[in-house]
């Protein structure tokens, strides 16, 4: 051979290696870094939240020794904080520089020398009771409004507004609370004498639009010889909730529907130790409580009885102090809280998630606290009058590994449950990001798919391969390889708007084929077997029997659809969905897991039986003649020979229609019905993990909580599929060892 020629090739050979290899380095790559990409967006979930004090400096005057800070809070940008006095004095800071910005007086609705003596904080954050020492409340309102002059400069102005007045009690209650709504304002005050007193303010409008003022006055004294310790009331002013001293939960109603009544009472801790302060988290259902051994725990009602009834439950246990709690500031925001310990001690917490999020502390203990309307800040105030202002960076309390993959006790809820529920129409609304449902989703879809497609694709690749003459496998093969060129959105289309209502008016008939279809099979083989003597019947053999099995499977199926609605007259009361319902509990969704074990699994068969197809047909002719050769029949070489041999190219196709069914989209979006339930019933649907993705993403704020669990999704849908191939390649090796082929 010429040299140059020779060294032509090889050098030809070298840069094809060379190519090669670097095609496949970057395909590995590629796939590298698309993980790296969507893995990188999802990590900053599991991200430890951060403080940072960013402002410290003293919010009393030295001279006024008897001064005291009632109430602290900060603005939503972290610019200012501002601190309430028993001097009535409302002194607004700014963080930044550590100045007075403002000063307001708060305006005494009794006497003109009363001074204030407790502030309790209202529902929404920016409301304040005020009980003053002549026994007189009032609800006040802290506004930071944002103010551009024509220059486009931003300035903050301040304003003090009273909402409702009530008069003054004899002798001073000891402490006070008040909310206020359409037409109402309401008043609860802790007497002297440990009861509680309701005042209602209702105002009413009778045919001419003429106004009037009615009051209605409730006395609650079930709590008995047990002091009450701590008090809180919802934000509709409608559910009075208080702790004792010996560990007991009173729960009144006062709607104004009905008079005031105990609901219930609870003994909440078995040890009965104190609880030492209450508070009502963002929605007003579950209640937290802080006891005198620094336990935190949200409580809210269950429904335990058969009528309906809920009881306070003991639900989340958040991280405990080493002393007694004293005080509990809820978010206006989220299911956060923030509570302080004896020892000046502040946790900042998640009940959803129950993750302990930080703890903050300064050089001295922290008495009072405020968190901003945006969870962005926090502002305390030491036992020394210094202001500590943190910055927080804390963009997703509510996500943990046990709230993405574990059951959780969700608000209303009777009992934990895997639960995916990404938005609602409530701004109260407690996020359940449950990904368990939608791996599930993803198995039980793909597993009905496969279930339909495997058997058929490989019983065909096995006739077609084995049985059938070269003639029609030239025609049948090219047939079902074009059903992969079918976009998925017309699969699913037809499978949502035909084929569903089909099933729903024919599923008697369904089963009832299910049943007839492989009986009247086995009539036909059997009578082909006797009919196959004739002469004129032998030449369709050889390839083309089945042929004479078309008839007898549609004869098969036009029966059961004729007789399906006669039994469901006779057997089911003419409605089988509804029999199935009220006789087992089962419901029937019109996009179930039958609509799509046929839909996706269509989709699935032409990649299965392809490769099957071509594992089956390259097995070397000499093994099928060297079996035929022994006295074997056609069916022992297939079954014997054959498919022992092109088992490692049918696992390989089987493998891959199994991960081309994971990440089904269209299909599966169109044809579920995207319910995010664990049932394996035939007759619910699913929502995979591709059709999540794609149904919540374009709602989802970028770099939001939602944003990064998708992401989060996709990473797992990447791994599941990695996973799967992995596996698949290892035994598609072992058996290629063993059998010697492919």
């Amino acid at each position: 051979m010429d040299q140059n020629l020779l060294k032509r090739i090889k050098r030809r050979d070298r840069l094809a290696r060379w190519l090669i290899t670097a095609g496949g380095f970057s395909v590995i790559f590629c796939v590298i870094f698309i993980l790296v990409l969507i893995a990188e967006v999802s990590l900053p979930l599991f991200k430890d939240p951060e403080a940072e004090i960013f402002a410290k400096y003293r919010v009393t005057d030295p001279l006024a020794e008897d001064e005291q800070i009632l109430a602290t809070g900060i603005d939503e940008y972290l610019e200012n904080a501002f601190v309430i006095t028993s001097a009535g004095k409302v002194r607004i800071f700014d963080n930044n520089t550590a100045e007075l910005r403002a000063e307001v007086e708060l305006a005494s609705p009794g006497s003109p020398t009363a001074l204030p003596r407790r502030i309790e904080w209202g529902g929404d954050g920016s409301r304040f009771a005020t009980l003053w020492s002549d026994g007189a409340l009032s609800l006040d309102r802290i506004h930071f409004k944002t103010h551009f002059d024509d220059a486009g400069v931003r300035t903050l102005r301040y304003e003090v507004t009273q909402e409702a007045v009530f008069p003054a009690l004899e002798p001073v209650p000891q402490r006070s609370l008040a909310r206020t709504g359409e037409g109402r304002a309401v008043r609860v005050d802790l007497l002297q004498d440990n009861r509680v007193q309701v005042l209602r303010r209702l105002t009413v409008s009778d045919l001419f639009g003429n106004e009037s003022t009615e009051e209605i006055s409730h006395v609650l004294d079930d709590a008995a010889d047990s002091a009450i310790t701590a008090l809180t009331v919802d934000s509709h002013g409608s559910n009075i909730y208080a702790g004792t001293a010996d560990g007991r939960l009173l729960h009144w109603n006062v709607s104004e529907d009905q008079d005031a009544q105990l609901v219930e009472t609870v003994e909440a801790f078995s040890d009965r130790r104190a609880i030492t302060a209450l508070a009502l988290v963002y929605g007003d259902i579950s209640l937290a409580v802080g006891d005198e051994k620094g336990g935190v725990s949200t409580w809210f009602g269950v429904r335990e009885t058969e009528e309906g009834e809920r009881r306070l439950r003991l639900i989340h246990k958040l991280r405990s102090h080493v002393e007694a709690v004293t005080e509990l500031v809820p978010s206006r925001r989220d299911k956060s809280l923030l509570s302080i310990g004896a020892d000046g001690t502040v946790h900042y917490d998640h009940m959803t998630s129950e993750r302990h999020l930080l703890t903050l502390s300064g050089m001295h203990p922290v008495r009072l606290v405020g968190l901003s309307s945006r969870n962005n800040g926090v502002v305390g105030i030491d036992e020394r009058g210094e202001a500590i202002v943190w910055r927080v960076d804390n963009p997703h309390p509510e996500i943990s590994v046990q709230t993405l993959f574990g059951k959780v006790w969700y608000e209303s809820y009777d009992k934990p449950e895997y639960v995916w529920q990404s938005s609602s129409g409530s701004d109260d609304f407690e996020p359940k990001m449950s990904l368990t449902p939608l791996i599930f989703g993803t198995i039980k879809g793909t597993a009905y798919a496969m279930l339909f497609a495997v058997p058929l694709a490989l019983l065909g690749a096995i006739y077609t391969s084995n049985f059938a003459r070269p003639a029609f496998r030239a025609f049948i093969k090219p047939t079902v390889e074009i059903m992969a060129a079918i976009p998925t959105v017309i699969i699913g289309f037809l499978a949502a708007l035909w084929f569903a209502p089909l099933l729903e008016r024919s599923i008697v008939g369904f089963f009832l084929s299910a049943a007839l279809l492989p009986t009247f099979l086995l009539v036909g083989v059997l009578a082909w077997q006797a009919l196959r003597k004739i002469s004129v019947l032998k030449r369709i053999e050889r390839g083309w029997e089945f042929l004479t099995l078309i008839p007898v499977l549609v004869l098969a199926v036009y029966i059961a659809l004729r007789l399906g609605p006669y039994l469901e007259l006779t057997l089911f009361d003419g409605n089988f969905t509804l029999w199935m319902f009220q006789e087992a509990g089962v419901r029937y969704d019109p996009r179930n897991s039958i609509v799509i074990a046929f839909a996706l699994g269509f989709a699935v068969i032409p990649i299965i039986f392809t490769i099957a197809e071509d594992s089956l047909s390259n097995v070397p002719s000499s093994l099928r003649a060297a079996s035929l050769a022994m006295g074997a029949s056609r069916w022992q070489t297939a079954w014997r020979v054959v498919l022992p041999s092109a088992s490692p190219g049918i696992f390989a196709g089987t493998m891959i229609g199994f991960g081309r069914a994971i990440g089904e989209t269209m299909i599966v979006l169109m044809a579920t019905g995207n319910t995010a339930i664990m049932d394996w019933s035939l007759f619910n649907g699913m929502r995979p993990l591709s059709a999540n993705i794609a149904v919540e993403i374009p709602e989802a704020p970028v770099a939001g909580t939602l944003y990064r669990v998708l992401f989060l999704s996709a990473v797992i849908l990447f791994l599941m599929t990695f996973v799967l191939n992995t596996v698949a390649e290892i035994v598609r090796q072992r058996l290629r060892r063993k059998y010697g082929r492919f």
